[in-house]
């Protein structure tokens, strides 16, 4: 085992234009870095019962991640971040469309679709 892992390096070292061992090296560390995340709170509330009003609580923890995501692409740069209110026009439009389509949907989905196609139609007009 000592002599697999001090061979390691010249195992995923590039040998000619081939990394194969190296990138199913990775592959494999990526799903265990993916896998292990969703597998312990799994494990860990499967056998408890978790209060309503946590799961209530929730409830609002995918929008708040999505409308964080999609207010800071829309008012802060990447270059330097700075809070910039009218610099993407076309794209504080379609945040409008996307609020009256999720109030009347309910949908995330639709949501996001319509949003797209709003910003889309949007930056070819403006």
């Amino acid at each position: 085992m000592e002599q697999l892992f001090s061979n390691l390096p010249l195992l995923i070292s590039d040998s000619g234009n081939s990394k194969t061992l190296y990138h199913i090296i990775v592959i494999i560390f990526a799903a265990f870095a993916a896998f292990i995340p969703r597998y312990f709170p799994i494990l860990f509330f499967s056998t408890r019962k978790i209060p309503e009003w946590f799961n209530e609580w929730m409830k609002y923890v995918p929008v708040s991640l999505f409308t964080a995501l999609i207010v800071k692409g829309i008012f802060v740069t990447t270059a330097g971040y700075h809070f910039v209110p009218f610099g993407h026009v076309e794209q504080i439009l379609a945040a409008l469309v996307v609020m009256v389509v999720a109030y009347f949907t309910r949908s995330m989905a639709i949501s996001v679709v319509g949003g797209l196609v709003a910003v889309w139609l949007l930056s070819m007009v403006i």
